[in-house]
């Protein structure tokens, strides 16, 4: 049910010499909440070592796409990130100086490149921004097959249309992973369920606090401003108002 998690997941494992390993899907790839994403990826984390790891797989994506021809549709758009209050600007001053340790490429911009960069974007309030040029969007179904296909080429299982119902410990340590078309021991489990890992983990008495958050998304129209624009416009991310909105085709999605 993870979708480009679960396929992540797999892809890695296989990556550091794992032998025997299998992805048990409920359906099929991405038809969870995969499907419908999205599909932004940025550096920007209050963690620094999330940072570090999402500017590692931003460049995996092209790595993928070479290992297995399959394309992650990916649009390197660049991403902007909105300051309205002081604390707000404070707050990306310092992750841009982290960036700078870590070798990734941001820069702290004012009104008028915010305007220059998105001419769509109203700056009134707004006292500046972080720039990202890593940041874009990537299509999620190309991702995860992209993902799977990789780790098929390392010797990776996927088991498509089998739901697990129960997971149970052996004395040996192992698992019996329990579907609707047999049991399956299994020397390790790894819970990559996405929308559904909290149901997993009550599985074997572990209790995740994850809750899936409902959103609401809309895209219009073709919009002048959009597609007279010459080139993709960036990201715009707005920490105050809990939105953000990036091109759609010659439209945006909000």
């Amino acid at each position: 049910g993870g979708g480009v998690v679960g396929c992540s997941v797999l892809y890695h494992l296989t990556r550091l010499g794992w032998n025997d390993i299998t992805l048990i899907e409920r359906s099929e790839l991405t038809s969870g909440s995969t499907w419908h994403a999205a599909g932004g990826f940025h550096t920007l984390n209050a963690d620094t070592n999330m940072a570090a790891l999402q500017g590692y797989t931003i460049g995996l994506y092209r790595e993928l796409e070479q290992i297995t021809g399959q394309s992650c549709g990916l649009h390197h758009v660049g991403g902007i990130t909105l300051a309205s209050t002081r604390e707000r600007m404070d707050y990306l001053k310092a992750e841009h100086a982290k960036h700078q340790y870590m070798g990734l490429k941001t820069d702290i911009i004012g009104p008028d490149d915010i305007r220059r960069l998105s001419p769509i974007t109203s700056t009134d309030g707004i006292i500046g921004a972080l720039y990202d040029p890593l940041d874009g969007h990537l299509d999620p179904y190309g991702t995860t097959h992209a993902y799977a296909a990789a780790a098929r080429k390392q010797g990776a299982e996927i088991c498509l249309h089998t739901p697990v119902t129960a997971l149970n410990p052996r004395p040996d340590g192992s698992w019996d992973v329990v579907t609707d078309k047999g049991t399956v021991i299994a020397e390790h489990v790894v819970n990559a369920a996405g929308l559904w890992a909290r149901e997993v983990g009550h599985m074997v008495g572990i209790h995740l606090p994850l809750h899936p958050m409902e959103h609401q998304y809309l895209v219009t129209d073709d919009l002048p401003a959009v597609y007279n624009h010459g080139s993709e416009l960036p990201h715009v991310m707005d920490p105050a108002g809990e939105s953000y909105l990036r091109q759609e085709g010659r439209g945006l999605v909000i």
